[in-house]
């Protein structure tokens, strides 16, 4: 048998050249990630009490009414009067509730309604109740509070700005709340301003009354929003425009689009984008999810990036930037509409939303740009990976530092390409499907989900088992390091044989189960794709063509970006051993039942499978113990539509692949 001896390195695990339009260093996703692990006065607080464990009652609604006049005037203080009206359900037996109430921020004047009495310690607000509540009754409270002269990293007022900044853990700085993703809530706000003052919230404007000097502003959400997601955003002569988006399931129905601007902005090309990029989204995932959106640009006190408040996103001043727009407006959908149920699932949130930044740029270049873009986010991921998992189930119940939560390299960047693997892995049909199913059903549709939940409808979608693609590239650290190897075998009759041989060398992360495809060039110029199943280490694949191999190419477009790899010429050398034989399929083209024969040299277990050009396995005969000798399987194709299909058979550690077809 002839061996091959000469050796040629192919690295396809960074990519270094990347479309001209896609930077990841001014990326959206990289300001929203410097934007939030290194926001200055930082809102964060450890988890309290009362938001890990089960959750004994459900805000429905809050009710919240501020005089922040003065914080428009000079000196511009923090300090200002409110109140909060709560509406909760009991979820279990309750005499009292617990809230997060930040205890340098909020001085608790009174509490009323359904209260007896209360208690504020430390960052918690303890509220005992008017009597004992049982599952399913409702009850309210009503706090009247003032918030501190105190500069929290929540609550910002300065030359004539006043707004708010609350991921994670910040809405307890500026209102008594339980402040936790999964508990999301209606929203009610009204404010009194000068009357000079714009200003804009979640939801839609129900009012805004002018007396004399003043104005009340009245904004209504009647969409759930979570509490680090409730945003007030104001200042004195803000600039506003307003464009409309037409949706894609009623033409005739328009969504305001506002554009709050500070003077010699220019928020133009924005704006002109905006209807296109509601439009792609909308195609491709559920329609726009809220009756109004807009973004607003705020002052040096939020330096960097944005923050994507529901149907109000904040942006750094002069940040009119589409790919910035492009990733916090995909939150409308992907954080804000779903919302992430514990920080340890920021990956449905950020993750998503860094996917959707290089989804964008498929909307104008095609895949290639899109690839290109998610390419970068890996070779982002590959030089400054920190070595923590995308998902750490601690992280539900003691929220990480900001640095870890919004890590760059790993909630952004493998985020995003975990997310495009997963496309790469079942097929864009598959996919899209998936995503459309995830946006529309009605369990996380403006509620909160889990990873695990995303993975339950994968799997649903698909009708197999994808645990293990989340267990490794959600819940497992690194990534794979390929050493791979292949040659060219001359056999009778013009005939060739491709052996590959994959196998993974890190430490630091176990095994991870992918397709692989492989392309061959042949000396006629022709190019063969396969698709094949890499379910174990060391695995030794052998394909069989009626044509000469010129050259050899493992994952030829770089699509399972979250990796390392070599691949040389020359499989080691093993002591010459009885064939296993892999026959034609008969008939072939095949148009119901075809047999697929095989000889096996000594007794041994195997299996013989059918996949798809996506690689997917459609059929599998069971796992049998054959005697030395020939055998055949019988396999009935007749719900499989005509096609080119993949066949294998795997034994002793090795697979045997050739190809067949389906006519009718």
């Amino acid at each position: 048998m002839k061996r091959f001896s000469f050796t040629l390195v192919m690295f396809a695990g960074a990519v270094v050249s990347v479309f001209a339009q896609f930077d990841p260093a001014t990326s959206g996703s990289y300001q929203c990630s410097r934007r939030k692990s290194n926001v200055q006065n930082s809102p964060f607080l450890p988890s309290q009490p009362n938001t890990v464990g089960p959750h004994a009652y459900d805000v429905l609604k809050y009710t919240i009414n501020l005089d922040i006049y003065h914080c428009y005037l000079s000196p511009f203080p923090h300090d200002f009067k409110a109140n909060v009206r709560i509406q909760f359900q009991a979820d279990s037996t309750i005499t009292n509730i617990a809230l997060n109430a930040s205890g340098s921020s909020l001085h608790i004047d009174s509490v009323k309604l359904n209260a007896a009495s209360y208690t504020h310690t430390g960052n918690i607000l303890t509220i005992s109740l008017d009597r004992t509540y049982y599952p399913g009754e409702t009850a309210e409270i009503q706090i009247y509070y003032r918030h501190n002269n105190v500069i929290d990293g929540a609550f910002y007022a300065s030359g004539g700005f006043v707004f708010t900044d609350c991921e994670p853990e910040g809405a307890r700085h500026w209102f008594p709340c339980y402040d936790s993703p999964s508990d999301k809530a209606l929203l009610d706000l009204t404010v009194k301003v000068p009357a000079n003052v714009k200003l804009g919230s979640n939801g839609r404007l129900a009012d805004s009354v002018k007396t004399a000097d003043t104005i009340v502003y009245h904004w209504v959400s009647t969409k759930k929003l979570a509490t680090y997601l409730v945003v007030m955003t104001s200042k004195v002569n803000y600039k506003l425009d307003i464009v409309y988006y037409h949706k894609v399931t009623n033409p005739a129905d328009s969504i305001p689009m506002r554009f709050y601007y500070n003077s010699g902005e220019l928020p133009y090309s924005c704006e002109s984008i905006i209807d296109s990029m509601a439009t792609y989204y909308s195609r491709n995932w559920c329609e726009h999810p809220f009756e109004k959106n807009g973004f607003a640009t705020l002052n040096n006190e939020f330096y960097w990036g944005g923050m994507e408040n529901q149907t109000l996103t904040s942006f750094c001043p002069g940040c009119w930037d589409v790919g910035l727009m492009s990733h916090e407006f995909a939150h409308q959908w992907f954080g804000d509409m779903i919302t992430c149920d514990t920080w340890a699932d920021i990956w449905l949130n950020e993750g998503f939303a860094s996917w959707s930044e290089a989804y964008w740029y498929e909307s104008s270049g095609g895949y290639t740009a899109y690839l290109q873009a998610i390419q970068s986010f890996a070779s982002s991921y590959l030089q400054g990976n920190p070595g923590w998992a995308i998902s750490v189930p601690a992280w539900a119940v003691n929220t990480p530092s900001l640095g870890v939560l919004f890590n760059w390299e790993i909630t952004y960047c493998k985020g995003a390409c975990a997310l495009h693997q997963l496309r790469y892995v079942i097929g864009d049909s598959l996919f899209f499907k998936i995503m459309k199913t995830y946006c529309a059903d009605t369990n996380y549709k403006y509620k909160s989900a889990t990873v695990a939940n995303f993975n339950e409808v994968v799997n649903s979608v698909t009708g197999q088992n994808y645990d293990w693609f989340f267990n490794e590239w959600i819940f497992s650290p690194n990534h794979p390091v390929y050493v791979n190897s292949y040659q060219f075998i001359s056999l009778q009759g013009g005939n060739w044989e491709v052996d590959f041989n994959t196998k993974q060398v890190q430490t630091n992360a176990p095994f991870f189960i992918m397709p692989l495809k492989l392309k061959v060039h042949f000396t006629d110029n022709s190019d063969t794709v396969v698709k094949v199943m890499n379910f174990y280490n060391n695995q030794l694949f052998k394909l069989f063509f009626n044509r000469q191999p010129q050259s050899f190419y493992f994952d030829p477009a770089n699509e399972i970006v979250l990796k390392q790899s070599s691949t040389i010429v020359g499989i080691p050398e093993t002591p010459d051993t009885p064939e296993v034989i892999l026959g034609q399929n008969s008939p072939n083209p095949a148009s119901s039942i075809t047999t697929i024969s095989f000889v096996l040299p000594a007794a041994a277990e195997a299996q013989i499978s059918i996949t798809n050009t996506l690689g997917e396995v459609i059929w599998q005969s069971d796992k049998v113990v054959y005697p030395k000798g020939t055998h055949s399987v019988e396999a009935n194709l007749s719900s499989l539509p005509s096609g080119v299909y993949i066949y294998a058979l795997t034994t002793q550690g090795r697979s045997y692949i050739k190809k067949m077809v389906i006519y009718r």
